[in-house]
């Protein structure tokens, strides 16, 4: 019996300790139409990437857990195989996971992805936009940000295989939309 409530206060203190980074992240609560959280993070195209260098045009800033992954890998294709379509609809698109570096350059080349990677290895980004989930690992999530640099849609859940075409559908709408406006 003993050796089981070892094992269940281990977990319980392990399941806390995660929980805790998660609540401090869980106060971040992002909605549609406010700004979007600036940032700063190194890229796989030289330098440092802010939200600023995507004024005036749309952003597809989308969160992984980790590069190299199937769910990953194969989000990461389709927003690969979408971009040319996104581009001609005024979109530039930026992955963003907690791996360094050198890791997205590899991600980026062996996958032929035509956008850069943020390697946000210290989480600030990660913490700005709410997206660190249980045991610390980044949340699939989403962020379409509008010219302006409002969050315009959020995707909480993706399809990976599709992802291309939900942002796509999803971005028409709010261009058509916009349009519409006064």
């Amino acid at each position: 019996m003993k050796p089981f409530l070892a094992v269940l206060m281990i977990t319980v203190l392990a399941w806390r300790a995660a929980g805790a980074e998660s609540n401090a992240t869980a106060k971040v609560k992002l909605t549609e139409g406010m700004d979007a959280p600036g940032f700063e993070a190194v890229s796989t195209g030289g330098g440092k990437a802010t939200l600023a260098d995507y004024r005036g045009k749309w952003l597809v800033l989308y969160f992984y857990p980790k590069s190299f992954t199937t769910g990953c890998t194969k989000e990461a294709c389709s927003l690969r195989d979408g971009h040319q379509k996104l581009a001609d609809m005024g979109a530039a698109i930026l992955g963003v996971s907690r791996d360094d570096l050198a890791t997205q350059q590899k991600f980026k080349a062996e996958y032929q992805l035509p956008f850069e990677l943020l390697a946000d290895t210290d989480k600030a980004m990660a913490k700005a936009y709410g997206v660190i989930g249980f045991g610390g690992l980044y949340q699939r999530r989403t962020f379409l940000i509008d010219p302006a640099g409002k969050l315009a849609h959020i995707f909480y859940g993706v399809t990976v295989n599709i992802h291309d075409e939900e942002v796509v559908d999803e971005l028409r709408k709010l261009q058509a939309e916009a349009t519409e406006k006064p």
